[in-house]
């Protein structure tokens, strides 16, 4: 489990508030996170745009460890209704 440092989240990517998952981040790591997400999608549309097989591949690959990186570095995801939590 992350240290909790000063008061703050320890979670890189916070539980939405309706619904089921996660919303932005709020932290830098997580920031970081996800712009490095975006860059290797836009990477693969460049190397694979000719492919469409591999490309598709490649991106479910990518959405996989995304979802992998949330749900260890994010809150725990459940259902919300948008109340206090």
């Amino acid at each position: 489990m992350p240290e909790n440092d000063g008061g703050k989240s320890p979670y890189w990517f916070p539980a939405k508030r309706y619904g089921w998952g996660w919303g932005p981040p709020t932290v830098w790591q997580g920031w970081a996170a996800t712009f490095l997400w975006i860059a290797l999608l836009v990477v693969a549309v460049a190397v694979f745009r000719e492919s469409p097989i591999i490309l598709i591949a490649s991106f479910l690959v990518l959405v996989v460890l995304f979802q992998i990186l949330c749900w260890l570095k994010g809150e725990p995801p459940r259902w919300r209704w948008g109340g206090k939590d």
